[in-house]
């Protein structure tokens, strides 16, 4: 089966387990908890990865890894998980979910990448900005990439603003060889 396909699923059927129960608050929480240690811990991502270690010693780290962390709603989807041998597409189904979550919610995501970090009061008011703007609770994540020069980029969904030095450049660059070649 697609691996898109079972993240999806497993998403959805997890999503719809919390939602019917009123757990949504305490599954985004764990979710993001997990999802944080799929990325920063390499030795979780081989635990989940490894078809060496066995599925009931996986089970057994699983729960001594998150017992007192999370709720036993999402500690048995964990266990579920290992037991269908589906523990290694467990970042993808915590994205699903987390997407689900948002989407439920009515919040936004939006990444703003700019050419230096910035402060965080400017933060909270591009944030509060969008915001009002677009009538919704914004998750706002932000990237530097020197590459811009100066201004920003800010990506709402599926729109973006491009109002960086860089792209101005190019911009300009692309309409003088327009008019040379003329």
């Amino acid at each position: 089966m697609d691996q898109s396909k079972i993240t999806v699923r497993y998403a959805k059927a997890f999503f719809s387990l919390a939602k019917e129960k009123k757990q949504l608050d305490l599954l985004k929480t764990d979710v993001e908890l997990i999802s944080t240690l799929c990325k920063d811990s390499a030795d979780f991502r081989l635990l989940l990865e490894s078809p060496v270690v066995k599925t009931s010693k996986k089970i057994k780290l699983i729960q001594a890894i998150f017992s007192k962390k999370i709720n036993a709603l999402s500690l048995s989807f964990l266990e579920l998980i290992t037991t269908n041998k589906r523990e290694a597409h467990l970042p993808g189904i915590c994205r699903n979910i987390l997407n689900l979550y948002r989407l439920d919610q009515g919040v936004k995501t939006a990444v703003l990448t700019t050419a230096i970090d910035m402060k965080p009061a400017i933060i909270a008011q591009i944030t509060a900005k969008l915001e009002k703007d677009l009538n919704a609770e914004i998750e706002l994540s932000k990237q530097v990439d020197p590459k811009l020069i100066g201004g920003f980029v800010l990506r709402v969904d599926d729109q973006q603003i491009d109002a960086s030095i860089a792209s101005q450049l190019r911009k300009v660059k692309e309409t003088l060889l327009q008019s040379e070649i003329k």
